[in-house]
C-alpha cells in the first residue's frame, strides 16, 4: 500500500492574506520563502480527531487547528504577549507529552504551540 509521507502544506482563507502572512513571520518567526515554502525542523507530527462538540479548538466555527514545536513555550509566549498578540493565560502540561500554549491569530484561529517533552 502507498503511505503519505509526511504534511505537505497547511492553507487557510483569510481577508487579508499579506497581512496574516506577515503575523506568523513576524510573531512565530515562521521563516518562509517565495510561494510559502517553509524547511522545518525534523521532529514528530500528532495526527489526531477531536470529539466534533469540542471547545478545545476555541471558536466551534474553527474546524482545525495548526500546531507548531517550539523549543521553549515560556519565551515564545513571552515574545506574543510582547507583539500584543492574543495569547491564551493558561497552559497545559502534558506527562511524557510535553507542554502547550495557545495564541489566536489575526484572523481568529487558535493555534497550538507545543514543547515536547
Amino acid at each position: 500500500m502507498e503511505r503519505v509521507r509526511g504534511i505537505g502544506g497547511y492553507f487557510m482563507r483569510a481577508a487579508d492574506p499579506a497581512a496574516l502572512g506577515a503575523w506568523y513571520r513576524e510573531c512565530l518567526g515562521l521563516d518562509v520563502e517565495e510561494h510559502g515554502l517553509w524547511q522545518q525542523e525534523p521532529g514528530p507530527t500528532v495526527f489526531a480527531a477531536f470529539e466534533s462538540g469540542t471547545d478545545y479548538f476555541g471558536s466551534r466555527a474553527q474546524h482545525t487547528m495548526l500546531n507548531f514545536r517550539v523549543r521553549d513555550l515560556d519565551a515564545m509566549l513571552a515574545q506574543l504577549r510582547a507583539k500584543g498578540a492574543d495569547v491564551a493565560g493558561e497552559t497545559q502540561d502534558m506527562e511524557g507529552v510535553g507542554r502547550f500554549g495557545w495564541v489566536t491569530d489575526p484572523e481568529g484561529n487558535r493555534v497550538e504551540l507545543w514543547q515536547p517533552a
